[in-house]
């Protein structure tokens, strides 16, 4: 396997660095004690394109393949988790399902507006009664003629008060066994009468992100907005979930980084006992374990992506990569505070937010005890992947860069 990275990677990964750094970066603390969202995040990454990043051309987007997207999540998330839980979203959870699962003309109306940044996107599955056990949904989707009428309330929905499209997963056939056979998935539009959406607040962590809630009373939605046939919901929503995990295991790589690069700073500027921190051989012990956490995180995502550029079905690899680099960067953020000492309690330096930022994602996509149980099924022999009626199209960097379009179902 070829480690290294493209020059076309890498003109991306300074794109996409040299925004967050000097557009986002100074300001960002400033919205993350207002528990606002940065007013150029979503704007500026549609204007550069980061939006569409991973979306062939022809369907309005840059035609980068699968590992471009986790070199983005890990240039965002270095600097705020906010800016990653976006492409988690937008991207992740939403785009990439409509690229595997919409039909052309769902493509067209859909997916090129989100790819561009003209609409934004966001997947409702979370329910206030059903998070790990996603088959515990409540929400229903009830056919009438050309319509569904769905009602129910989604909770946690990042982007929930910014998006115009939704991703909902909603209960089709109540009578179904196993229950989860019985889901199905639709766009569902801000525009529609009966959604109403609000903010979630006084939350841990990603404070300059916008997390909510989506209310659907009564939603008429047109049966040509139903993404796959009825009864894939689940299926759909575990598939968006392998996405999402990738770029949230992309990202936590970005914050175990941050840690790193703010601590040997700090360790090399701050005197102790007469001598610079970095000296100390447990401040040592400390920036060794970042530097390890670090490039094995990496690593593990970089597995992942190549097994999405290839087509391969990675499930167990990208949950693996999600536990890990999630995991290690509560860990990472851990050591950093303690690096940083008194003043790594204090909003002062970056590390207290990295450490408040870094434990949503070992909830969020899949709690880290879901994921290993996921693994664990795997080394029992007791999970297996089941073939899809669609799969995430491996990365073909001619079609995928050309603007003719190409019939799909």
């Amino acid at each position: 396997m070829d480690f290294s990275l493209s020059e076309e990677h890498l003109m991306v990964q300074r794109m996409v660095r040299e925004f967050a750094q000097k557009e986002i970066s100074p300001t960002i603390r400033e919205y993350d004690r207002k528990h606002q969202m940065h007013p150029l995040a979503l704007p500026r990454m549609a204007e550069l394109g980061i939006l569409g990043i991973c979306i062939p051309v022809r369907y309005g987007g840059q035609g980068f393949d699968y590992l471009t997207l986790a070199l983005v999540c890990e240039e965002l998330e270095r600097v705020d988790t906010s800016l990653r839980v976006i492409m988690s979203v937008h991207v992740g959870l939403n785009s990439l399902a409509l690229l595997q699962w919409g039909t052309e003309e769902q493509k067209q109306r859909f997916l090129v507006p989100q790819a561009k940044g003209e609409r934004y996107a966001a997947y409702a599955l979370t329910e206030p009664g059903a998070g790990s056990d996603a088959a515990a949904i409540r929400t229903t989707a009830r056919r009438e003629g050309d319509v569904y009428v769905l009602n129910g309330e989604k909770m946690w929905i990042s982007l929930a008060n910014h998006a115009h499209n939704f991703l909902i997963i909603a209960v089709t056939d109540p009578d179904a066994r196993p229950r989860y056979r019985g889901f199905s998935a639709f766009i569902v539009q801000r525009e529609m009468k009966g959604v109403t959406t609000g903010d979630i607040k006084g939350k841990l962590g990603v404070r300059a992100g916008s997390t909510g809630w989506i209310s659907l009373q009564d939603v008429e939605v047109p049966v040509e907005n139903r993404l796959g046939e009825e009864g894939e919901g689940f299926y759909i929503a575990m598939s968006c979930l392998d996405n999402g995990r990738y770029t949230v295991a992309a990202g936590a790589t970005g914050l175990i980084r941050a840690c790193l690069e703010e601590s040997v700073a700090y360790a090399n500027e701050r005197h102790t006992f007469g001598r610079p921190l970095a000296d100390h051989q447990l401040i040592k012990q400390k920036i060794a374990q970042m530097s390890l956490w670090y490039d094995t995180a990496r690593l593990l995502v970089w597995r992942a992506g190549w097994l999405k550029n290839q087509g391969i079905r990675n499930t167990r690899e990208t949950s693996m990569a999600k536990w890990y680099a999630t995991e290690m960067s509560v860990r990472a953020a851990l050591e950093a505070v303690q690096i940083h000492g008194a003043y790594g309690y204090s909003d002062e330096y970056n590390v207290e937010r990295y450490l408040r930022n870094s434990k949503g994602a070992t909830i969020y996509e899949g709690t880290s005890e879901i994921q290993q149980l996921i693994l664990a099924g795997y080394a029992l022999g007791q999970r297996r992947d089941k073939p899809l009626r669609c799969e995430l199209p491996a990365y073909d960097p001619e079609s995928w860069r050309s603007e003719a379009r190409a019939d799909s179902g």
